[in-house]
């Protein structure tokens, strides 16, 4: 389908062209084929008028767990070890494939709302979310998170769940939908772990070209227990099982130490952060001026809805910018809009290995419309101020991934939201909960 779209305001996130006025954005298949103030030549499907509206790329959600929407709130007031053991791993022994495809699908109808076009995804079941994330149509990065509890002279691969579902994972989904499903290596955690088995995940990411997603020091006690058994931290232990040899994201990265950040650029490693739910489960603020200093790319992720409570990107940006200021601005000063921006967007995507995140000819066709003419983005001095600290998932009127329009004004295009609320209500909540 080609799709032309005229009057155009956007903030493309390209340097050659980072804000277009009146302009034209065409689209062909999954592509965009032209920027600029001159009309396009030639018949288009369809035609959009985007008076009033400003464009910008879809959001990237660079860290999530999209069917942890089943536990919305679930275990609040706890800190982030409290909240998994006593609350979150319980609920979790009770998921199927079916409770896991509900929860997935609400997540998604979330995000989709509030403009996000692309995920990268850490879960069980993982088949089941990829085949979820495929119907809606949006673009995701999965991965199953390995865990091992066991002892590590007893580790083999044959007989690790989270192995054989790396292999599954990636024969079944690696590049289905023509590139829309890509299947990252993953390692849950340091301390969810241990040595084989990141030795294992590693050496599966060379094999196959991966790149790889962990939880990295999200808290202060995760890290200094990491230092006390292996005389490192997380993010260099794991260098040394080859964990980052083709790159990835980290996500959390509040307490980092003794040279990781450096690391991480050095690897090519994206550093995401979760301002909300790290805030909420008391686990810190992440430094993201020491990060940017240091040339490692920085990108935004909402978490699991469980400890966030929500898939809002806007506020993950505004939240980002607040705590920058309050924690460190007395020292560094503000992160810019641009800046904020960017980690929503085309960082997320560099990220991700994903060619979009910039609104140029020859970039996949992820693309949201938001409306400035509601009352909280009215007057605008500043578009990039108002998106980043006023603008709210209610303003989204467009979201187009990857060429395909999949919500607009208020409707899923992909999704069927009566069948996902009857699924929840009636299947998994009373499956998890009684």
């Amino acid at each position: 389908m080609s799709v032309l779209f005229t009057n155009v305001a956007a903030l493309t996130m390209d340097p050659a062209q980072p804000v277009l006025k009146g302009g034209f954005v065409a689209v062909e298949g999954t592509k965009i084929v032209s920027v600029g103030t001159a009309c396009p030549k030639g018949e288009f499907d369809r035609v959009v008028d985007c008076a009033g509206k400003v464009m910008t790329p879809g959001f990237v959600n660079a860290h999530t767990h999209a069917a942890m929407t089943l536990m919305r709130g679930y275990g609040g007031g706890c800190d982030l070890h409290t909240w998994l053991n006593d609350y979150i791993f319980p609920a979790e022994n009770k998921l199927d494939d079916r409770c896991v495809a509900a929860g997935t699908a609400l997540g998604l109808a979330e995000m989709i709302a509030s403009g996000t076009t692309c995920i990268a995804d850490m879960y069980m079941n993982t088949e089941t979310v990829a085949q979820t994330a495929l119907e809606a149509g949006i673009s995701a990065n999965l991965a199953c998170g390995a865990v091992y509890f066991g002892d590590p002279a007893d580790f083999s691969p044959d007989r690790c769940n989270d192995c054989q579902n790396h292999i599954r994972l990636y024969e079944n989904w690696h590049g289905a939908g023509d590139g829309q499903i890509k299947v990252d290596a993953s390692i849950h955690a340091e301390y969810t772990s241990c040595p084989p088995v990141w030795e294992w995940v590693a050496d599966f990411a060379q094999k196959h070209g991966l790149r790889m997603h962990v939880h990295v020091s999200e808290t202060h006690s995760e890290h200094e227990k990491c230092l006390d058994k292996y005389g490192t931290t997380p993010a260099q232990i794991l260098d040394r099982y080859g964990v980052w040899q083709n790159g990835g994201i980290a996500a959390h990265c509040v307490y980092l130490s003794g040279g990781d950040a450096e690391l991480f650029a050095k690897r090519g490693v994206t550093a995401v952060h979760n301002p909300v739910s790290n805030l909420k489960l008391m686990s810190g603020v992440a430094p993201l001026f020491f990060l940017k200093d240091c040339g490692t790319r920085v990108a935004l992720g909402t978490d699991g809805v469980a400890s966030n409570n929500s898939h809002n990107l806007f506020e993950e940006m505004k939240a980002a910018a607040l705590v920058q200021n309050y924690s460190f601005g007395e020292d560094h000063g503000q992160l810019s809009s641009a800046d904020i921006l960017a980690m929503a967007t085309v960082n997320g995507a560099q990220a991700l290995g994903r060619d979009a995140g910039v609104i140029a000819p020859g970039k996949i066709a992820d693309l949201i419309l938001v409306d400035f003419t509601h009352p909280n983005l009215f007057p605008c001095h500043d578009i990039a101020e108002n998106l980043v600290y006023s603008a709210a998932p209610s303003n989204v009127v467009m979201n187009m991934a990857r060429g395909k329009i999949i919500y607009e004004n208020g409707q899923f295009l992909t999704l069927d939201m009566e069948k996902i609320r009857a699924e929840i209500e009636r299947y998994a909540l009373p499956r998890i909960f009684g």
